[in-house]
């Protein structure tokens, strides 16, 4: 074996920054069905504890102050959720074509219902359900937005079904 090759990294959590933090919480565990790992707490800036440094480190000096919640999706992906109290509470602005995180995926074989379900709690279609290759193999995806305008996709197939030749060919 190479000892130089890189193996490929295991995905572990993103983080998510959201207007209300009850209300992302109760819509990604009953929309889907995610676990709440850790309930909803507050941090606050300080230095006697590591979480207090940690956050330091990272959002720097100008805060007081935030809400947090850690989520599980079925497979162990964490979903941390953010909520700060001076931060914005609109709408991201949908920029795809600006360097940055633009979207996050998640999979669910049954794309129809779970796309109905996220437009009654509160969320968006953003396109119609498109099949990757109609005819060929039954791999479909949409992009939808959370109720506070975080955009996400749908897969109904594992990404590396949806991408790789021999699954579902003729």
């Amino acid at each position: 074996m190479d000892k130089n090759k890189e193996y490929p990294k295991s995905f572990s959590h993103i983080g998510i920054t959201v207007p209300d933090l009850e209300k992302a919480v109760k819509f990604y565990s009953e929309v889907m069905g995610w676990y709440v790992i850790m309930k909803p707490s507050k941090i606050l800036k300080e230095k006697e504890t590591a979480i207090g440094l940690m956050c330091i480190d990272v959002f720097g000096d100008d805060w007081e102050e935030f809400e947090i919640a850690h989520m599980s999706t079925s497979d162990g992906i964490g979903v941390e959720l953010f909520s700060f109290p001076h931060g914005k509470k609109e709408a991201p602005e949908f920029n795809p074509f600006n360097t940055g995180l633009f979207h996050f995926c998640i999979q669910d074989p049954n794309m129809e219902d779970l796309v109905a379900k996220i437009v009654a709690h509160g969320g968006k279609q953003r396109m119609p359900i498109r099949s990757y290759y109609p005819n060929a193999k039954p791999y479909k995806m949409c992009y939808v937005e959370d109720p506070f305008g975080i955009v996400f996709e749908i897969y109904t197939h594992s990404y590396e079904l949806t991408y790789s030749s021999g699954a579902y060919t003729e």
